[in-house]
């Protein structure tokens, strides 16, 4: 949303109407974060590593190094609508991977994530537009360096999507070949 303010010109500029502020993300140190203490769709950019909205729309739940748990809605103006598929809109799988990997990156923690692997993936039932995503991340495997979760992802009470392993790799971690 954005308010035209007058300009000292003929043109007036358009400036960025406030916003809510997100709230403060817990400190390392908190063991939960739930939907009170995160809410609205400016929080979750809060919640995301390197700031932006990780894939959902809204954190429901986030337990570091044990659980998390988010919201997306698909809007019927998606772009990818429009070529996938016209006549009958699918959300590409890998925008829901998407979703999953941002969600595990929240379950991770506090530092820079970046997925490493995915393993064990099944698209169940197509998502379109409109519906909402309920998804859920397991963490498997938790250490300072590489986090394992399992997710799902639920639409209109069905599974739509797993993935039995996110392997998530820490940005400290040196890659392979390099030093």
């Amino acid at each position: 949303m954005t308010t035209t303010v007058p300009a000292a010109g003929p043109t007036p500029a358009p400036v960025p109407a406030a916003g809510p502020t997100p709230a403060p993300v817990p400190a390392a140190g908190s063991a939960a974060v739930t939907a009170g203490a995160l809410s609205g769709a400016g929080s979750t950019a809060a919640a995301v590593p390197g700031g932006g909205l990780g894939g959902f729309d809204r954190l429901l739940e986030a337990v570091v190094g044990e659980r998390a748990a988010a919201v997306r809605n698909v809007p019927a103006t998606l772009t990818c609508f429009t070529d996938h598929f016209p006549r009958h809109p699918v959300l590409p799988g890998v925008l829901l991977l998407e979703s999953m990997a941002a969600l595990a990156r929240t379950a991770a923690g506090p530092g820079t994530w970046r997925l490493a692997a995915v393993r064990g993936v099944r698209f169940k039932h197509f998502v379109g537009p409109g519906d909402q995503v309920h998804l859920t991340v397991e963490v498997t495997a938790h250490g300072p360096h590489r986090t394992e979760c399992r997710a799902t992802a639920r639409a209109g009470g069905r599974v739509v999507a797993t993935a039995r392993v996110l392997a998530l790799v820490s940005d400290e971690t040196t890659r392979e070949g390099t030093a």
